[in-house]
């Protein structure tokens, strides 16, 4: 399976934290090898749901200062050798590489950031023609088995003949998000989903409480529609190629993010990013349920 990750955006809301740091690089929480509470970045965090979706070829869009996430997925056995004195400190970053054998990295450069859209777009080369997963990492999924729900998301799209499945959460104020309109559908073969009939980007008047996260399984087709939609100079957003898709006759489902036991953590705010690293610790200090 392959994969986007977009990860080119300044994160001007999280100033001045973010001048020099990108905020895909903040951190959060996990349970480590020894069973304590490591920090790690973001996008790692995205990186681990990923590889247990089963994705084994990532798109990695990125801003021009691409060297600070090379830097931190690429081996470095000079690194390795400085640090060999203090083999405890290792340990996540040796997991780490053990984690990334056999997953193949794409590295695209988004000059300036002109929306998710356009980030997308510039992946197209690396995809290949064949449906992905997208996840933007300014935000992480937590489940119960990590990288369980991404890969349901490519499944209910093969099985139902589908061109794109969102995953989406109910929130309070959907004026903030991509809002999704549709009708529950069931097929007798697990939870029921969403036959989406249409999306708005941050519409001032919602129809649905449903607002799309990050998380996407697509199919190839969104892309030259997704191209048809770029104008010069200006922004484009995910949501222009699905409403395309849906205006082309296309099938778009929606997934509702189940509860409890599941969570969608954006670090886009202070507030945001309080809340994920508070919850992240919580998470990592619990002790895990025996089987």
């Amino acid at each position: 399976m392959k994969a986007v990750i977009t990860l080119a955006g300044e994160g001007t809301r999280l100033l001045p934290a973010t001048r020099g740091l990108r905020k895909e690089m903040l951190p959060l929480f996990y349970r480590g090898v020894q069973g304590t509470a490591v920090l790690a970045p973001v996008v790692h965090h995205v990186v681990r749901t990923l590889v247990g979706a089963g994705v084994r070829e990532m798109a990695l869009v990125v801003g021009p200062d691409q060297g600070w996430v090379r830097r931190y997925f690429e081996p470095d056995e000079a690194f390795l050798r400085r640090h060999r004195s203090h083999p405890e400190r290792l340990r996540e970053t040796l997991a780490l590489e053990r984690m990334l054998r056999g997953v193949r990295f794409h590295w695209i450069v988004q000059r300036r950031p002109r929306g998710f859209g356009d980030a997308l777009l510039r992946a197209r080369g690396a995809m290949g023609g064949d449906p992905f997963l997208l996840h933007a990492a300014d935000a992480v999924l937590r489940e119960p088995h990590e990288g369980a729900l991404p890969r349901s998301l490519e499944q209910l799209r093969e099985r139902e003949g589908a061109s794109a499945v969102l995953l989406v959460r109910r929130v309070k104020d959907p004026r903030r998000y991509g809002v999704v309109e549709g009708r529950l559908a069931r097929t007798g073969k697990g939870p029921g989903f969403l036959e989406v009939r249409a999306m708005e980007e941050k519409p001032a008047h919602p129809k649905s409480p449903w607002a799309a996260t990050a998380i996407y399984a697509l199919s190839p087709e969104i892309f030259p529609l997704l191209a048809r939609e770029a104008r010069p100079g200006g922004e484009l957003e995910v949501t222009q190629g699905l409403r395309a898709l849906l205006e082309g006759g296309h099938r778009v489902l929606a997934v509702r993010l189940p509860k409890p036991g599941y969570a969608w953590l954006s670090v886009g705010s202070p507030e945001g990013y309080y809340r994920a690293l508070q919850k992240t610790y919580r998470e990592a200090l619990r002790t895990p349920e025996r089987r």
